[in-house]
């Protein structure tokens, strides 16, 4: 998903099987050699259905090799705080000195979400088809059917780890994840994915202040070719609290009464925080709409010329 939000690989672009992919054993949609399938066709299988033969070929198209991939894994795990992750392959199978851990996995997960929601385009698919219809599909995850506001994530399976689940879900703006590591059945990971799932919309919500854009204030601007700047929030502005605590939330903004040019769009003009029970929970960057420049003799020039003509 990095690849693709970066421009580097697209939706449309073919990748090829080799020996290697196709050799895959565990999940898998039976790669030929002979065929290429779109990076689109690729995600769904890999996201639905954990075709591992697909794994390895979108690893190798990307990096060279599976070898090369699983060393940007690593890197982009340590990257992320998964401190106690280190991958050995790329698709997951039973392999020495193959680990993770259940915040690693959730670590990951919000990263995924967070920064590349388009993947849920694909996690939410329930049932699809490839190959012309010739290959159905059946999400692993059960959850994406049975359970309201599921968004994904993955399933997970091996002799060695058993059942494993990171699941994710949204209802009225609250996004969580639960994840669920060596479940002895399949159907105890979903339970179990389930309880924590419940647990978290029973008692906490998310609490929205402003959105990103938003103008809290009109800054007067001395020595600027414009009179004032307008200051918006660098980023959504909310937090996520115990049900029944939503209203006693002080807001306090942090901003000078007036600033001196030059001005870039994208200063940091101040700060917008929100505190309860006299501890501060979310604190947002307040930047300038746009930019100012300050006023020198070609610019004082143009900025009398310009008020006389209006004038």
């Amino acid at each position: 998903m990095e690849a693709i939000d970066s421009g580097r690989l697209k939706y449309t672009d073919q990748i090829p099987c080799s020996e290697n992919a196709s050799s895959m054993g565990g999940s898998q949609i039976w790669l030929d050699t002979k065929e290429t399938l779109s990076v689109d066709e690729m995600l769904k299988a890999i996201c639905v259905v954990s075709a591992n033969d697909c794994t390895v070929a979108m690893a190798e198209y990307l990096a060279g090799s599976e070898e090369n991939f699983v060393k940007q894994m690593n890197e982009r795990a340590k990257e992320l705080g998964m401190n106690d992750t280190t991958f050995k392959n790329c698709h997951g199978i039973d392999e020495d000195g193959h680990v993770s851990s259940a915040y690693d996995i959730a670590l990951m997960s919000r990263e995924l979400l967070e920064k590349h929601p388009d993947i849920k385009k694909y996690t939410t698919i329930y049932m699809d088809s490839l190959r012309d219809g010739k290959s159905q599909l059946v999400n692993t995850n059960k959850l994406i059917r049975n359970y309201r506001g599921a968004t994904g994530l993955k399933t997970g399976s091996t002799s060695l780890a058993l059942y494993n689940l990171s699941a994710s879900a949204t209802r009225d703006g609250l996004s969580l994840i639960a994840v669920i590591m060596k479940a002895p059945t399949t159907k105890d990971r979903f339970a179990e994915a389930t309880k924590l799932l419940d647990y978290g919309f029973a008692n906490y919500s998310f609490k929205s202040f402003a959105q990103k854009g938003d103008t809290v204030k009109e800054i007067p601007v001395s020595k600027g070719t414009i009179s004032s700047v307008s200051a918006i929030l660098a980023n959504n502005a909310g937090v996520v609290l115990k049900k029944g605590e939503e209203n006693n939330i002080v807001q306090n903004v942090n901003l000078p009464d007036s600033i001196s040019a030059p001005i870039k769009e994208g200063d940091k003009l101040g700060e917008i925080s929100y505190s309860q029970n006299n501890e501060t929970i979310a604190t947002i960057d307040i930047v300038a709409k746009n930019s100012v420049d300050k006023i020198d003799f070609p610019n004082m020039i143009k900025y009398v010329f310009k008020s006389w003509i209006s004038n």
